[in-house]
């Protein structure tokens, strides 16, 4: 009777055959869980010991979708080598096979890409601010779309689907949608350029031809800008990677010349000194470093004198209160030695 009951037909399938899947798929479920808390537990112990980013994301993916995979290969393989299935079954059982297979394959390869641009950003750029980590997450995203785009092509493909008319169809869509879009497609691919390339990024204080100010946002389209007197400065990204830019968040120090007149009254030994008197004043400031002082030109109603000295730092307020301070003590040090600054005057000489 036991053997009759084994013998017993199903669905075109004995009894003897199901359990035969049955037992078949049990002991590759058995065969992957050893295998899980066996390696899978090693490799996360040594790991944890690596400073490498790229193995975590590794773990976390073949927990994530690997594992499911090869269950998913032990159930398609347990009902295809064991049991009898009409074609119409078969097919159906092989599409949501590959389906659920390419999901999971996709799935991992779209986390690995992901999480490596995210990370390898975050390690060449630790202190970037929110800005600019929200836009490294719409450029993973963007190729996230693609990975599966790509995927599905592929997955359509493998399923007998004939994509290829699909396909040009797409690639003269592209074309058309290209042409007629060109001028915002050239400023996402620059957005591309200054996210990368970064000639300047969210805070820093740029200058762009006569338009000065501090960068808010850099968009997929354009980049806005707050500019000094108040208003928002909005520059396609075309534009700002076509121009010279002047970006003084990258500058250390500043370099500032200066140029200023006495009247030709002034003493020979006078004038010799005002340059030493300049050079004392600079370096009583903590954040100036003075570099040359000259007496340099016969203007036409003034001796002229030129100095250049550096700030060590980027800020403009800085530079505006060391250029005070020395104007205003070069005002006291001229009162006390009798010299006069010179402003346009004429002299006429009349002949009796």
């Amino acid at each position: 009777m036991f053997k009759d009951i084994l013998n017993y037909s199903l669905l075109g399938n004995e009894i003897i055959q199901y359990g035969m899947a049955l037992s078949f798929f049990i002991g590759g479920v058995i065969a992957i869980k050893i295998l899980e808390a066996v390696v899978l537990i090693r490799i996360k112990k040594w790991a944890k010991k690596t400073e490498a980013f790229i193995d975590d994301i590794l773990i976390r993916n073949i927990e994530k979708s690997a594992i499911p995979l090869l269950f998913l290969g032990i159930l398609y393989y347990s009902i295809h080598a064991y049991l009898k299935l009409s074609p119409r079954t078969e097919r159906a059982v092989y599409t949501i096979a590959v389906g659920v297979g390419a999901f999971l394959l996709v799935r991992t390869a779209s986390s690995l890409i992901r999480r490596a641009i995210e990370k390898y950003w975050e390690k060449k750029h630790p202190a970037e601010a929110e800005g600019e980590r929200r836009s490294i997450r719409g450029i993973s995203s963007f190729i996230n779309l693609i990975v599966w785009v790509i995927g599905i092509i592929f997955t359509l493909d493998n399923l007998g689907f004939q994509i290829s008319a699909v396909v040009a169809g797409l690639g003269i869509g592209g074309v058309a949608v290209a042409l007629a879009a060109q001028t915002i497609l050239g400023d996402l691919f620059n957005y591309f350029v200054i996210l990368f390339d970064q000639p300047f990024k969210v805070g820093d204080f740029i200058v762009i031809d006569t338009k000065m100010g501090f960068v808010d946002k850099i968009g997929i389209k354009t980049t806005r800008i707050h500019s000094l007197t108040g208003e928002q400065l909005i520059f396609s990204n075309t534009d700002l990677t076509n121009s010279r830019i002047h970006n003084y968040q990258k500058m250390e120090k500043r370099r500032i010349e200066f140029k200023f007149g006495v009247i030709y009254q002034t003493e020979p030994e006078t004038l010799e000194k005002i340059p030493v008197v300049l050079k004392e004043i600079i370096e009583s400031i903590p954040d100036a470093e003075f570099d040359r002082a000259h007496f340099y030109n016969f203007g036409d109603s003034s001796l002229d004198f030129r100095a250049v000295y550096f700030i060590k730092n980027s800020e403009y307020i800085s530079y505006m209160n060391t250029q005070q301070t020395i104007n205003l003590a070069l005002i006291r040090a001229f009162r006390d030695m009798g010299v006069d600054f010179a402003y346009p005057t004429r002299t006429i000489f009349i002949e009796k």
